[in-house]
Formats: C-alpha cells, sequence, structure tokens
C-alpha cells in the first residue's frame, strides 16, 4: 500500500483485480477491502460468507450487473470469511469474476489454498496480511484515545499493544473497556491506568516490560533446548501467570520441536502439534496443564539440531546455485509426448525392488555427491540413520537383485 506498492498502482490505475486477503483477525481485511474500492471508484457489495446464501449471493451479482449497465460503474463485491462458502456458492462466483462483472475481494482467517476452489483462486491474486507490530498497534490506539478525548498512560499503552498480539480489534476493544472503567471510577478522569487495563482483559495481562517478555520466552526456549525441565517450567509459568497467550508458547513448542529436537525423537513435533492443538481447543486454565505437560516431555527428549542444519545449507546451495534441470528420469510422464522426450522412462520404481530401495540419482547433474544431511548421533536418529546406511552400504546386491514378479 506504501508509495510504489502494487495495491497503490491498482488504486492510481483505478482498475481493481480479483483478489483474496488472507490473514489472521483484526490486521484490516475488510478495512483494506473498503478503502481499495472507494479509492478506485468502485462501488461496494459486502456480504458475510456466513450469515449469505445463494439468494444474496444473486441479488448482488444482480445489482452489480445493473450498476454498470445504467451508471456505468463497476463493483467490487466483497465476501467476508470467503471460506465459509459451499463448493456450489464459490461456484456462483465464478462466472461473474471471468467476464469482469465484478472485481471479488474475498477475506478470510484460513489457508486459502485449503478452503477456496482452485477454480476460484485461479481467477484472483492472493495477498498475505500479518499481525500487526506494536509500533502500528501504538498509533492506532493513541488515534483511539484521541477519539474517545480521553488519555492514557506509556504503561497502559505498552500494556494494549503488548497484549493485543497484532489484532487491531482486540486493541480497540481493550481500549474502549479500559476508558469505560476508568471514569466509572471517577466521573471527572479521563486517564486510563494499566490497571485499567488489567481489569478490561480479566487480569490477562503482561506485568513486565517488553524487553522483559522476549528476554522470558528466550529463557524458556533455551531451558528446553538445554534439557532442564525445571527452569523451562518455571519461565513458561511465570509468562502464563503475566498473561502470556497460551498460543503463543504452543507455536514456540512447535518450532522447537523440528528446530531443537528434530530426528532425536521424530515424535516429539507430534506431541507439541498435539499440545498446540489442544490449548486452541481447551483454552485456559485447563490449557496450562497441557502446555506443562509438552515443555517437561520435550525437556526431557534428546536433542539434534540436524534438520535445522540441512534445511540451511540446501537453502543456501539453492540460492546461490540458481535454476537447476531435473534429471529426465526424475521428471513427470504422465502426459502425451513426455515418452518421446525421454521423460521418466528410465525412473526405476524402488517398490519393484527387494527392500523397497534401488540406487539411481535424485539430485541435478551438477550436484552429483553433494551432502546437505549431517546427522547426529543422539536418540532415535542414531537408529534411523544406522537403518539407512545398512541399505545404502548393500548398493550392488540391490542393483543386481531382479524386480519382484
Amino acid at each position: 500500500m506504501g508509495p510504489n506498492g502494487p495495491l497503490r498502482r491498482f488504486v492510481e490505475a483505478g482498475e481493481l483485480t480479483s483478489m483474496i486477503l488472507w490473514g489472521p483477525a483484526g490486521t484490516g481485511k475488510t478495512t483494506l477491502a473498503r478503502i481499495l474500492a472507494s479509492s478506485a471508484g468502485y462501488a461496494v457489495e459486502s456480504l458475510s460468507a456466513v450469515t449469505s446464501g445463494v439468494k444474496d449471493v444473486r441479488e448482488a451479482l444482480s445489482r452489480a450487473h445493473d450498476r454498470l449497465g445504467e451508471q456505468n460503474q463497476r463493483t467490487v463485491l466483497f465476501i467476508d470469511e470467503v471460506h465459509r462458502f459451499n463448493k456450489s456458492q464459490q461456484d456462483l462466483l465464478l462466472p461473474a469474476t471471468e467476464t469482469g462483472q465484478v472485481v471479488l475481494i474475498g477475506a478470510t482467517t484460513e489457508n486459502p489454498y485449503f478452503e477456496v476452489n482452485a477454480a476460484l483462486m485461479s481467477r484472483a491474486s492472493l495477498w498475505r496480511l500479518h499481525p500487526l507490530s506494536d509500533d502500528d498497534l501504538e498509533v492506532l490506539v493513541r488515534r483511539g484515545v484521541e477519539l474517545r478525548k480521553s488519555s492514557l498512560t506509556d504503561e497502559a499503552l505498552e500494556a494494549i499493544t503488548t497484549a493485543s498480539e497484532g489484532d487491531a480489534r482486540v486493541a480497540l476493544t481493550t481500549l474502549d473497556t479500559a476508558i469505560v472503567l476508568a471514569r466509572a471510577e471517577d466521573r471527572d478522569a479521563d486517564l486510563v491506568q494499566v490497571e485499567h487495563v488489567a481489569q478490561a482483559r480479566d487480569g490477562r495481562l503482561y506485568h513486565q516490560s517488553r524487553d522483559t517478555h522476549f528476554d522470558q520466552i528466550s529463557a524458556f526456549i533455551k531451558s528446553v533446548r538445554g534439557s532442564d525441565p525445571d527452569g523451562a517450567l518455571y519461565w513458561l509459568v511465570t509468562m502464563l501467570e503475566s498473561g502470556e497467550s497460551p498460543r503463543f508458547l504452543a507455536r514456540r513448542l512447535v518450532i522447537l520441536a523440528s528446530e531443537d529436537i528434530g530426528l532425536a525423537d521424530p515424535m516429539g513435533l507430534v506431541l507439541a502439534d498435539a499440545a498446540a492443538r489442544t490449548v486452541e481447543f481447551i483454552g485456559l486454565p485447563e490449557g496450562r496443564l497441557t502446555l506443562a505437560h509438552a515443555t517437561i516431555t520435550l525437556s526431557l527428549m534428546p536433542k539434534s539440531n540436524s534438520v535445522t542444519r540441512a534445511l540451511g545449507a540446501v537453502t543456501r546451495a539453492v540460492q546461490e546455485g540458481g535454476v537447476t534441470e531435473v534429471p529426465d528420469h526424475l521428471r513427470g510422464s504422465n502426459y502425451r509426448g513426455a515418452s518421446e522426450q525421454g521423460f521418466g522412462t528410465d525412473y526405476q520404481y524402488p517398490h519393484d525392488y527387494e527392500r523397497g530401495w534401488v540406487s539411481q540419482q535424485y539430485l541435478p547433474d551438477a550436484l552429483i555427491g553433494q551432502r546437505y544431511y549431517d546427522p547426529s548421533e543422539y536418540g532415535r536418529e542414531r537408529a534411523l540413520v544406522e537403518q539407512w546406511r545398512v541399505m545404502v552400504q548393500r548398493e550392488d546386491e540391490a542393483n543386481s537383485a531382479p524386480p519382484v514378479e
């Protein structure tokens, strides 16, 4: 949206294209859609996929058609939570977006690749919105304070922005509630203090400074990585008691399960993912037990960062190596003319061989012999790698074995 930004250029040209806005709640998807439409001179038809049906969509499309014919004005059809439309409702939008009868702007909090029809996705560009930064939220809260003809302390401002987790709607709701509480305490009061913010959030408030917050999450992760369940549990509870988001803590454990435990115990990721889903499902206070369960277990698991190192090595190789061609025997062959080009014809199907393995080239020609994965000798990874090495060492035997009839 900034100077020379693509969305800004669309508006300045007065030409919008259909798009999907994907991001967490409170990041401005609806507001952005309205700004784009009004700035580019489009009329707006707004629908919520939660409450609207096929009849509502047909009526909105009909009004857009009439508006274009009678007033020569194009229409943005904004659909909030577009992923909630079923397949038939989404299919109804295809002809209108294809012909340009409307410009579709859909907003969703869910991954559109899983929730929005592929045909509809192919007709729209995808724009990812991210949680607002604390600086952005601070600007928003200050504007809200000015509009409400109130004021607040710096400590209260920091408490609102830090506790809102990038959600503008949460920040403004917290501010409104805190203002009401401050004025209820003293009709002549116009100063919101941190105590009012704490009351507005039912005590779910960071008591530490922003720097301390990041220091504590750092200490938490390093304690789990260092296999110290006591230290990890201490910092977990410290943050929970300070009002830290359980979802944030659960996400950090999921990241750690791959980053620091990895193949030393592959079940670490399964456990962390299950804990995150459970916390999302049951919330607090019971979610504290799940977080403690996951924290202690992950602390006790063996550690390996071989996945992290391998990913970094391959990323550098890809970024520095440029485009590499796929070897002919690995190319797709399920289309007319592929076999004439020799694509896929020499591929050896591993399941046709004993032990389900056969030696063949998988890296591009220019990278034959490169090694990116450097295994550790810890936990389950040692057994997995040993099993793999035994299989590789039987290369001659595997190559000479006849295919399974």
